[in-house]
């Protein structure tokens, strides 16, 4: 038996990168996916993959930072597989680098709904769910950047502590009642997030005084993998954990 066989997973941020490789690699364990993103055509994409390989996805385009968007992906998702079983928090955006005194409003409400507030209102809405279960894995990507403070701007560096914390406080609170809730803290990973950015001069020359010792990044499968395992009854004992997966760059 595949390791997700019959179970139904929700990815967000499923139209490329990471998002993409969990998706399609729990798909191809068994799961039936439903792929959340901003971009219609991306996610189209990767469920169409998915069926070719013999796999189940739906598609649900979402800008998961409006609480509106999440309760209608949650109330499709129930609509067709009838429940849930695995919740990735995947969506995110960066800041360009950006120090906290140049940090706009608009920049600040930007980072931290897409990156935090999509989180909070996916997990206040699937937490009910998972409680008439009895059962319930949430995995929350969060990034090296919520570990410490020179890996990127100031928005994003406070989003990803804040899922971080988030992250803590589900899987203490509900521990007692089957969930479980882990983060994983990638570093560098070869995707698009960075894609049409304009680093802050300032803040970017801040961040690259550390990168010196980074290794080469990781390819987004790498992250997937990890994300199956936490998704899977091998983790069964692991809640509320911060897994880091950047090559032993935070080590030095």
């Amino acid at each position: 038996m595949k390791t997700l066989t019959g179970k139904v997973a929700l990815v967000t941020g499923a139209g490329s990168g990471i998002g993409k490789a969990i998706a399609t690699l729990f798909a191809s364990e068994g799961a039936n996916v439903v792929l959340a993103d901003v971009h219609q055509v991306n996610i189209e994409a990767v469920a169409k993959d998915i069926k070719a390989n013999g796999g189940n996805a739906l598609c649900f385009a979402a800008d998961v930072s409006r609480e509106d968007d999440i309760k209608q992906l949650i109330a499709f998702t129930l609509q067709n597989y009838k429940t849930l079983d695995i919740l990735v928090n995947n969506a995110g955006i960066m800041d360009n680098f950006t120090p906290v005194q140049d940090v706009s409003d608009e920049l600040w409400n930007r980072v931290m709904g897409v990156n935090l507030n999509a989180a909070f209102y996916s997990c206040r809405s699937t937490i009910g769910i998972f409680l008439k279960k009895k059962s319930g894995n949430i995995i929350n990507i969060a990034s090296i950047g919520g570990l410490f403070g020179g890996r990127a701007g100031c928005a994003y560096t406070a989003s990803k502590h804040a899922l971080i914390g988030l992250t803590k406080n589900i899987a203490y609170d509900y521990a007692p009642k089957g969930i479980r809730c882990n983060a994983i803290a990638p570093g560098g990973v070869n995707t698009n997030i960075s894609y049409g950015m304009e680093p802050h001069p300032f803040g970017f020359e801040r961040m690259s005084a550390g990168t010196n010792n980074a290794p080469p990044p990781a390819d987004p499968d790498n992250i997937a993998e990890l994300a199956l395992f936490l998704a899977s009854e091998k983790a069964a004992f692991i809640n509320g954990a911060v897994v880091t997966a950047d090559g032993g760059w935070t080590a030095y």
